[in-house]
Parts: structure tokens; sequence; C-alpha cells
């Protein structure tokens, strides 16, 4: 499996608005790393990638965004787990510049 960035610099870490006299404002966002296992690896094609979402986003925001760029990945969307920086998290959990998310499939076999 092969890594990817999708945000290399940080034109594409700052998101462009006009202000109310149509000056351009930057909005900071933060990146997460996510790693994929298992079946979540299977079906993007990924060990890990890095994500740009806004400060204040949570978990769950996170994942919508995966599963927009993976759509794939939603097979797994009502059996994964979350962990955020190596400890299990709930969606609600808000999310910091550097955390790392991982996702984890459901565990099977004997």
């Amino acid at each position: 499996m092969e890594d990817i960035t999708m945000t290399t610099d940080k034109e594409t870490q700052e998101r462009e608005i006009k202000d109310e006299k149509g000056k351009l404002k930057s909005l900071p966002s933060i990146e997460i790393k996510v790693l994929f296992f298992a079946r979540a690896r299977d079906l993007t094609g990924f060990t890990n990638t890095v994500v740009s979402v806004k400060p204040g986003c949570t978990t769950l925001d996170c994942v919508a965004e995966l599963f927009s760029k993976f759509p794939s990945l939603r097979e797994i969307k009502d059996s994964m787990a979350l962990a955020l920086n190596k400890e299990y998290a709930p969606g609600n959990t808000i999310l910091n510049n550097g955390d790392e998310l991982a996702i984890i499939p459901p565990i099977s076999g004997g």
C-alpha cells in the first residue's frame, strides 16, 4: 500500500473568503493524519492520508470528509471504531492540528 498526502503546502491549508468590503481573508485549517487499518486500508487503497478540516471540527466531521474522498469507505461506516491519538474516541470529539485519527474496522476471525 502507498501513503498519500492530500495537502502539501500552505496555500492548500488555507481557505480564502471575502469580508463585507470584498477584501480577501484567510481561514486557517488544521491537518489531521488519518490511519487506515485492515478493511479500511483495503477500501481506500492507502495506509494513511492527511486531511485538512476547519478548526473546531469533530471526528465525525473528519469522517464525513473521508467519505466524500473515499466513497467505498461507507461500507464499514456502521461498524468502524475511531481512535484519536491512540485512544478510542466518540464522534463528537473536537480535533486539533496534528491529531492522528485511526479508522478501525470490525475485527473478525478466530
